[in-house]
């Protein structure tokens, strides 16, 4: 006769020691706590970190588990402490927009900046599609969000996404941060004016939604093939006026279509090498990964370079984020070659 698992059976078997229950207990939650990790400290290295150093807890803590609330408020309950905890210690991830104005030319010498905590791209495949709070959980990982978030202060932080992403009461959040209800309402009211201020009113997730699939692809192959044939009149044709252009760990990022074209027909299109592409996606959002044979590359191969994260704006494309490194690959499940 086959053993039977249950919720209940496997909470009494994970007390009693047994990981592989308390395994099939955390299972079900382990992507959303990762993306809760991943919005609170803006990188998914950092992410992969938290959680497990949270489950870690939990496994350690199980007997402390009362079962006054659900074991997903318990399990989100240590993950936001271990993320806060890794906040206190820390420095917050940015963008290079953070770092200072956009130039107006191209500039040929720029150098990675290491010293600085760069936000990294997000994995999206396995979100949950259903809102649990005022945000879905794809619009709650677009990168305007998650690097508005990065401003917040950790408290602030946690009451934004535990209420308006998760859909936890503000009494549930105050038991969870042992801190008062009103204390929990003034930190969310703080939250949602900056976040207001630097996530713009539609979201990516809207936009997807006004587009049909094909003019999706069309925006991706031809921003791969603008490259490829190092053509900047087609690529400047998939730009809106206002668009940005910017490459952590670079410093410099460029705004306006005269600035971007600079760029591009300096930097990508006439002294990096030959190009080849890949579609994506990251962050809820339309992806390019790039890959590039330079000097240094053997003989018919592409390594990985940047994967650049759209954002777009009704039919064209308003933002490209490159995030430059081979790590972004491995992190999105990219090949590291071509």
């Amino acid at each position: 006769m086959s053993e039977v698992f249950s919720p209940d059976a496997d909470l009494a078997r994970a007390r009693d020691g047994d990981d592989a229950a308390f395994g099939r207990l955390v299972e079900p939650l382990r992507r959303e706590l990762h993306a809760h990790c991943y919005r609170m400290l803006g990188s998914t290295h950092d992410a992969d970190d938290a959680l497990q150093d949270a489950l870690l807890r939990a496994w350690r803590g199980l007997a402390r588990f009362e079962r006054r609330s659900s074991l997903r408020t318990w399990l989100y309950t240590v993950a936001s402490r271990v993320c806060l905890d890794a906040l206190a210690r820390g420095t917050r991830r940015m963008l290079p927009i953070d770092l200072g104005p956009s130039g107006e030319r191209a500039v040929l010498d720029d150098a990675p900046v290491t010293e600085v905590a760069w936000l990294t791209p997000y994995a999206d495949a396995d979100l949950p599609t259903s809102p649990h709070g005022r945000y879905e959980q794809r619009e709650a990982v677009e990168l305007a969000f998650v690097a508005a978030c990065q401003h917040l202060p950790g408290n602030q932080r946690a009451a934004l996404l535990l209420f308006d992403v998760l859909g936890f009461s503000a009494a549930e959040i105050a038991e969870m941060m042992d801190t008062s209800v009103a204390s929990v309402n003034s930190a969310l009211q703080r939250a949602r004016r900056l976040v207001a201020e630097r996530v713009p009113p539609i979201s990516q997730q809207s936009t997807l939604r006004t587009l049909d699939d094909a003019r999706v692809r069309g925006l991706v192959t031809g921003y791969a093939g603008a490259l490829e044939r190092g053509d900047a009149d087609a690529l400047v044709a998939l730009l809106t006026e206002d668009v940005t252009w910017s490459m952590p760990p670079l410093r410099h990022w460029y705004a306006g279509i005269v600035a971007v074209r600079d760029f591009a027909t300096e930097v990508p299109l006439a002294r990096c090498g030959s190009w080849r592409h890949r579609a994506a996606t990251a962050n809820g959002q339309p992806a390019v990964a790039s890959y590039l044979a330079g000097p240094a590359a053997d003989p018919g191969t592409y390594p990985a370079w940047s994967v650049n994260v759209l954002t777009l704006r009704d039919d064209r494309i308003a933002g490209i984020t490159s995030f430059i490194g081979v790590d972004h690959f491995r992190a999105l499940s990219l090949p590291t070659a071509l």
